[in-house]
């Protein structure tokens, strides 16, 4: 079974709504706006935890967590910039990409009742950006660094953003991906692409085998905000804008889901256990997350800014 878990719109000033700091990592936002809806779905809290069936809905074979409902945008289409970042989560097969992103945009375009977005922004796993070793965007043939002994591979973090351990992915299934994101912006969807945590090196081989040049490149500097010149000059030459960002790569591991989901004190009774038998039993696999944010271009204010994740629901 698929869950499509949503945070509706957190600038909306509902109930639903915790007001975050802005620079907020993405990852303990997505949860904490996550667990913010569901329980503004729940009725009144009892001793027990509610049955799942009576805040979320069933469509087809997809079980919608909370029950939702879209927030069109309240001007017309021209007064916004609509941004997207789609973040392809660690150990999921590379060839449902495509199905994944037009499933993310369309959820996205249903929720903000438009056509089309301004900008399409790709997260692939396993990659983070090194503002003070341009050497950490290896190359591709490199293995990436083993954990330390004293710390597991799930245990890494960069910053406070969990790791998966998963490699970096090779240029070819960049590419491959790429290549579905560019029949988007041929179809109209998508005005602009771009990407995310690319250096000079990975950016040149991916460059040679594009047709559609990203506009955008979002690199995560956790340290001083600033960019190395190489990079600087290299996008300068190429014309691609760079922007700094705040978001983990592996905004989603499983063991979060499963907490979120779960009947513990933190969990919202979707998934049984812990006395809770009328929850849905089996394994839960996070397959991609979809971030989208609606400025309104002439005031510059955040009108509408939400999550989308997909989950997979197996037997155990």
């Amino acid at each position: 079974m698929k869950l499509i878990l949503s945070t509706s719109n957190t600038m909306s000033g509902g109930p639903s709504v915790i007001r975050r700091p802005f620079f907020e990592k993405s990852n303990t936002e997505l949860t904490s706006s996550l667990r913010a809806n569901f329980a503004a779905h729940q009725p009144s809290p009892t001793p027990s935890k509610t049955n799942y069936a009576t805040w979320t809905t069933k469509a087809d074979s997809a079980l919608y967590v909370p029950t939702h409902t879209p927030s069109p945008l309240a001007e017309p289409r021209e007064s916004y910039d609509i941004t997207v970042k789609l973040f392809y989560l660690p150990n999921i097969p590379t060839d449902r990409r495509c199905a994944q992103t037009r499933e993310a945009i369309e959820l996205v375009l249903k929720e903000l009742g438009t056509s089309s977005i301004d900008l399409l922004i790709v997260s692939f796993p396993g990659i983070t950006f090194d503002a003070d070793d341009e050497d950490s965007d290896l190359d591709d043939d490199d293995p990436p660094s083993p954990p330390s002994a004293t710390q597991s591979t799930s245990e890494n973090t960069a910053g406070d953003c969990p790791e998966a351990g998963a490699p970096p992915e090779d240029i070819e299934t960049m590419v491959t991906t790429w290549r579905s994101l560019e029949k988007l912006h041929a179809e109209g969807l998508v005005s602009k692409l771009g990407i995310a945590e690319f250096g000079v090196a990975r950016l040149t081989k991916f460059l040679e085998q594009t047709k559609i040049k990203p506009s955008v490149n979002q690199i995560n500097v956790r340290d001083c905000c600033v960019v190395p010149k190489p990079l600087i000059l290299y996008a300068k030459q190429q014309q691609i804008e760079l922007l700094t960002h705040n978001d983990c790569t592996n905004i989603l591991p499983r063991g979060t889901l499963r907490q979120i989901l779960g009947s513990g004190e933190e969990g919202s009774g979707v998934l049984a256990g812990n006395g809770n038998d009328e929850g849905l039993r089996g394994d839960v696999e996070p397959q991609w997350v979809v971030k989208y944010t609606a400025v309104v271009k002439d005031r510059g204010v955040v009108e509408s800014k939400g999550y989308f994740a997909v989950a997979e629901l197996r037997d155990s």
